[in-house]
């Protein structure tokens, strides 16, 4: 046999991470969890559950002659001999590695790709209580260890010493492996002799998790053959297959005694998606098959099951525990509660839900929005399916309609549902519908923040805010600049296929020296049809206004006309001014996304920032 399987304590692990003995294969792809991933993993190794298997190859074999590098963060003599070399696991060992171990902050990137420094730390009291959910305990801390709520306005927690942390009652994971740090830190806490008991059942349900954690290890041995190796590291990072939530609920459906009894056969969840996905799919903008029919884009099996529990556990628990909305969202959606989801409820509530993705699409058209790829996010059309559900026809009329529309934008240029939406959903629907039925500004709304800045560096559809700010050039009437018949509507932008095309070439700017991360940014794009894009070519504008005259027979000030349907100066297109250009068009985006969140966003010479505080996207539009 060519592989062992000892567990491995997760304390040794960091050491030999720490001092090298541990190292990557340099074909290693780089490590790039985000800050929601890693608190995701830190709630669940202080819970002691299983975190997967990892794989490793001891190094040194004749026909594995690897060259190695240190994991992100370990700061490893140059030259050190690893004693293994990790073939799968390397995000999870590096995240904690980071965490638990580094000593320094991690550096991870939020939902948005914005690179950050953070540590992480957690609420005793809440680690502490058997009723709370992990993840809200864990808390992720900036670099100058001061959290600050309300985008900086205010500071919740400032944790700058040992005794600002202990008075807050956050313990830093950092210290977790320092046993000599922690017992002072436990010193300190427990000042307030009150706290002694908490501290108790925090170092049980928390410290002693970690302390105590293994991960088990296949370890393959030296003398592994290569075309094995490559063999093992292709099934493992490519060919896995998870067991999903929906497969679990689907397991639980199918044995429902009562169902069984009253239709003398199981009910089959996946059949039942399947149905529901062909119905949605109607709606070009909800849900579409891949281009292979293996898969669906857009709204997923999950989605469905997700958006059912929101608007089961809403009226399920609301009449019951009178909870505020903007307190205490009777709400919730997490994993626990899809998986406590009785199948009555399911059967009760899903068509309604379905019913409400078909208002939802007919709301995305309204906004522009017109095929799968341009939904900012998928997860707000949980959201919207769930307030329309809970509202009924009182989502129909004009005033409720707006501020829908409203929460809608603020969501997507606010950046709000790029993570983990189970806090953020149950508090949106809760919140919505109060607003909508004459309760306060939901936080969502008040919280939303758009920095001009951030336009020079969208670049891509990985971007929310930029596929809606797409949509947003359609809904406040932009033309084409060659099919002149009226708005870019669904039926130009399906017929005459539209797509984002560069206002000033990139051709054109390649020989003028202009940065990529310039002509790439949504600044230097707009919706146009793909002959117009066609016409355009590679020339700088003057030139390709001229043949775009000729073509349409259009008077040059006509046209002019329809380019400012785009919030674009057609004079300084005309004088090929790219600078002037650019910085104009930013304020005037800035303006539009002003009037769809019904908010003041943030200039650009308040707030700069650049690219290269984003990790790098890949670039989609033509």
């Amino acid at each position: 046999m060519h592989f062992e399987t000892p567990p491995l304590m997760l304390r040794d692990l960091l050491d030999q991470v720490h001092d090298g003995r541990i190292q990557l294969p340099d074909f290693q792809r780089p490590w790039k969890w985000d800050d929601e991933r890693i608190m995701s993993l830190l709630a669940t190794v202080t819970q002691g559950y299983p975190i997967g298997v990892m794989m490793a190859l001891e190094h040194g074999g004749e026909k594995t002659r690897f060259k190695p590098r240190p994991l992100d963060g370990a700061k490893v003599k140059p030259d050190t001999k690893p004693g293994m070399l990790l073939m799968d696991g390397q995000q999870r060992l590096t995240s904690l590695y980071q965490a638990l171990k580094s000593g320094a902050p991690v550096s991870t990137m939020d939902a948005r790709k914005k690179k950050l420094r953070r540590w992480y730390y957690i609420d005793i009291a809440k680690a502490a209580d058997e009723n709370a959910d992990r993840e809200d305990a864990i808390l992720s801390v900036p670099e100058d260890r001061i959290l600050r709520q309300t985008f900086g306005r205010g500071v919740s927690y400032d944790l700058t010493s040992m005794e600002k942390e202990a008075e807050a009652g956050l313990y830093p994971l950092s210290l977790i492996f320092d046993g000599d740090a922690t017992q002072d830190w436990m010193f300190e806490y427990c000042k307030d002799t009150a706290r002694k008991d908490t501290w108790r059942e925090f170092r049980k349900g928390v410290l002693d998790n970690v302390t105590a954690f293994q991960v088990p290890v296949i370890k393959l041995t030296k003398d592994t053959p290569k075309e094995a190796v490559c063999t093992v590291f292709e099934k493992v990072n490519t060919g896995g297959v998870t067991l999903t939530i929906f497969e679990l609920v689907t397991a639980s459906y199918a044995g429902d005694p009562d169902y069984y009894e009253e239709h003398s056969t199981d009910f089959q969840l996946h059949e039942d998606w399947e149905r529901i996905a062909d119905e949605l799919s109607k709606h070009g903008m909800l849900v579409e098959w891949d281009a292979k029919r293996s898969a669906y884009n857009g709204l997923q099996n999950t989605d469905l099951l997700q958006a059912v529990t929101l608007v089961s556990t809403h009226f399920r628990r609301r009449g019951r525990t009178g909870a505020d909305p903007f307190t205490q969202p009777a709400a919730a959606c997490k994993r626990k509660d899809i998986l406590e989801l009785p199948l009555t409820e399911y059967l009760d509530w899903s068509p309604r839900v379905v019913e409400a993705w078909h208002w939802t699409a007919e709301f995305l058209r309204r906004q522009c929005v017109y095929r799968v790829a341009d939904v900012p996010y998928t997860t707000q059309l949980v959201a919207l399916a769930a307030i329309r559900t809970v509202l009924g026809e009182e989502a129909d009329t004009d005033e409720a309609y707006e501020k829908i529309a409203r929460w809608f934008w603020c969501g997507v240029f606010g950046e709000q549902y790029g993570g983990s939406p189970e806090t953020r959903l149950p508090r949106d629907l809760e919140q919505v519908a109060a607003w909508v039925r004459g309760g306060q500004e939901p936080a969502s709304v008040g919280e939303a923040i758009f920095q001009e800045a951030r336009l020079g560096t969208m670049r891509s559809r990985n971007s929310a805010a930029y596929t809606g700010l797409y949509a947003l050039l359609m809904r406040q009437g932009c033309k084409d600049w060659t099919f002149n018949r009226g708005p870019i509507d669904e039926s130009v932008y399906v017929n005459q296929k539209v797509d984002i095309c560069r206002v000033f070439p990139r051709a054109w700017c390649v020989k003028q020296g202009i940065p990529a991360e310039r002509y790439d940014s949504i600044i230097n794009k707009t919706p146009l049809t793909h002959r117009t894009g066609q016409l355009m070519g590679t020339a700088g504008p003057a030139s390709y206004l001229k043949k775009l005259e000729t073509d349409t027979g259009l008077p040059g000030n006509w046209l002019d006309d329809i380019i400012a349907t785009h919030v674009i100066d057609p004079a300084l297109l005309r004088q090929e001014d790219f600078e002037r250009f650019y910085a104009d068009r930013a304020v005037r985006l800035r303006e539009l996304i002003e009037e769809a969140m019904g908010k003041r966003a943030i200039p650009a010479v308040e707030a700069p920032e650049s690219a290269e505080d984003y990790e790098p996207d890949v670039e989609k539009a033509s």
